[in-house]
């Protein structure tokens, strides 16, 4: 079985026209779908926006229906030149840029318990999403570091914090804390950003604008991945 989570309905909503023999249940707040893509049996979910509830759906996922593996998907902020609107984002490893125990004496981003500050995605799956992503997505393919935060980046001084920290290429709320619930209970994971703005309050890049295209792009290449990946 193949997890799929995204934070936002127009994260999901499409992916669940192509799923058949669908079952919905309910635990907590979320509403997860499990049914067959392709003949794979795939479940997804609607986390919500933050990496708390992010965190909170996937243990969620993992405990009710232990899948082999879970693909964060949605949309991000370019933080690099080299990622453009729709373009698409695997993650290699996710950062969160908002943890800070520097006061402690250790590095920002470090993960207390993990020991580390780069959550390394599963090698397997960052492959087969981005072989997904070449045949699928509308634009180009980028690998690199996302980082996760919770808040909205929209500002210049923001995306230069982050670049200058973390050298990473996109950002957005969620990735990286469902990247750390997956590394901490073993389950291979990745994550995937389609690019639906430049992270700095520009105003002729608008994210509403962008945001029902790039998620759509999202969600070609999970068809893909599904269509790919075996355990």
């Amino acid at each position: 079985m193949i997890g799929i989570i995204g934070a936002m309905k127009v994260e999901i909503e499409e992916l669940e026209t192509y799923m058949e023999q669908k079952e919905e249940k309910t635990i907590g707040s979320v509403r997860f779908v499990k049914g067959l893509l392709d003949g794979r049996e795939i479940v997804a979910a609607v986390c919500g926006i933050g990496k708390v509830a992010a965190s909170i759906c996937a243990q969620t996922m993992i405990m009710a229906y232990a899948p082999d593996c879970i693909i964060n998907t949605g949309v991000a902020g370019s933080l690099s030149e080299k990622a453009g609107i729709c373009d698409t984002v695997i993650a290699d490893t996710l950062v969160q840029h908002d943890m800070d125990i520097t006061p402690l004496g250790d590095p920002p981003g470090m993960i207390e318990g993990l020991g580390i500050v780069d959550i390394p995605a599963d090698e397997k799956v960052a492959s087969v999403l981005k072989e997904a992503a070449l045949q699928a997505a509308p634009g180009k393919v980028i690998t690199g570091k996302i980082a996760s935060g919770d808040q909205f980046v929209a500002s210049s001084e923001k995306k230069d914090f982050i670049v200058n920290t973390f050298n990473a290429i996109a950002c957005e709320m969620e990735g990286a804390a469902i990247a750390q619930t997956c590394y901490s209970a073993g389950v291979p994971f990745g994550v995937l950003r389609a690019i639906s703005d430049n992270a700095d309050g520009s105003a002729h890049l608008s994210y509403a604008e962008f945001l029902p295209e790039a998620a759509s792009a999202a969600c070609k290449t999970i068809v893909g991945f599904v269509k790919k990946y075996s355990k």
